[in-house]
């Protein structure tokens, strides 16, 4: 555990620097909204293929190798966005970045394997505040690092971090990490890769549990692929600022994944956990797209990310619990695929709002969707319920 919540950490440090960026990236291409915002809606498509090939692959062949193969390729993505000439090649290589760093799946199926049930919503929640530690260093450094006075050239730098950091996150994986499981012919069909998806959404837990994650990133995703356009709108806010915020909101994703998410666990159970972080988060957003200063729109993003981080590993809990454990690697990266289907409308959806609407929008559009996912993830931690008596019922 601590040797992959290291190497998820290096690894996240890298992923951190790029989000604060991108929208003044693209600026220097001179892309339109629309154009700023594709950048992430590709590198989400990207991600959603991803999760459902390296999740089901991993069941086949094992964790470690496919943990290698798309820390490496994802690496070579930051490099090639650094010397990207122009934006259509930048949201090449961002779809490119996106399939190969969709390995979430595989490193929750790893947590999966190594875990007892009573200790994994726990655990899942650590590697949550992996993320956002990497989430505290890495923006601040891309923000730090960056020249865009210089135009594409000055954003280099930062990109050639990142990509040393994924090399050492591969030495650590090579060095260090251990195969977590047997590989088995019983992961499931080798065909179709949407078959696990295609299998949750008949499902009665992880049809709703999908519904939720879906929703709860469709709402957040919309939110952060204009937060440097919005910021910079309402604030004048340049990647510098953009980049302490959002350092900022590692700290608090960090404490409230690493520390929070498990407590509230096992004091009062995945559905409230869930439907509590999705709700505060909700008012947050709303209070975020009202606020006047910059000062408060940093306090109550930071909160609205505490909520946030929150239900995802409750939500990952009811997934791997309403799963066989040979296929826990095709669900959860039907699961992580859910949400990356959600961070490719969600960045359209921003800036369309952004664009058509006003600066405003997509932060309380943001608000909005939170509240069904809440209502999703309550009903899917009933579901588990009534599947769990139903199971013991028939035992007995």
């Amino acid at each position: 555990m601590p040797v992959l919540l290291l190497l998820v950490f290096l690894s996240l440090i890298g992923f951190g620097i790029v989000i604060p960026l991108l929208p003044f990236f693209a600026s220097a291409f001179d892309a339109a909204p629309w154009q700023v915002t594709l950048l992430f809606a590709t590198y989400s498509a990207g991600q959603f293929l991803g999760e459902l090939f390296w999740g089901r692959l991993s069941d086949r062949i094992g964790r470690r190798p496919v943990l290698l193969i798309t820390v490496v390729f994802s690496s070579l993505g930051y490099l090639a966005l650094a010397f990207a000439p122009g934006i259509w090649i930048a949201v090449l290589v961002r779809a490119a970045a996106g399939f190969f760093s969709g390995n979430m799946s595989v490193i929750q199926g790893y947590i999966v394997d190594v875990s007892p049930p009573r200790k994994l919503a726990g655990r899942l929640g650590q590697i949550g505040s992996a993320f956002g530690v990497g989430f505290v260093v890495g923006p601040a450094l891309g923000g730090l690092l960056a020249r865009p006075d210089l135009g594409a050239v000055g954003f280099r730098p930062p990109l050639i971090v990142a990509a040393g950091l994924g090399l050492m996150a591969t030495i650590g994986i090579l060095a260090f990490v251990r195969e977590s499981r047997r590989p088995t012919a019983q992961a499931g069909p080798r065909g179709n890769p949407l078959a696990a998806l295609s299998e949750a959404l008949r499902h009665p837990v992880l049809a709703k549990a999908f519904g939720m994650i879906f929703f709860g990133f469709f709402a957040a995703s919309a939110m952060w692929s204009v937060l440097g356009l919005w910021s910079q709108a309402r604030f004048g806010w340049g990647p510098r600022e953009v980049g302490l915020v959002m350092a900022g909101t590692g700290v608090a994703s960090a404490l409230a994944q690493g520390v929070l998410a498990g407590v509230f666990v096992r004091r009062i159970g995945v559905g409230p956990t869930i439907v509590g972080g999705l709700t505060f988060a909700s008012i947050c957003f709303f209070a975020m797209a009202a606020s006047p200063w910059g000062w408060a729109a940093a306090l109550t993003l930071t909160a609205s990310v505490i909520g946030h981080a929150l239900w995802q590993p409750a939500a990952t809990a009811i997934v791997s619990r309403a799963t066989h454990p040979d296929r826990q690697g095709a669900v959860l990266g039907a699961a992580s695929a859910s949400g990356s289907l959600a961070r490719v409308a969600g960045p359209i959806a921003g800036g369309i709002l952004f664009s058509g609407v006003g600066p405003w929008a997509p932060v309380a559009f943001a608000g909005a969707f939170m509240l069904p996912a809440a209502w999703l993830g309550w009903r899917a931690a009933q579901a588990l319920r009534e599947e769990a008596r139903a199971t013991l019922a028939t035992v007995d």
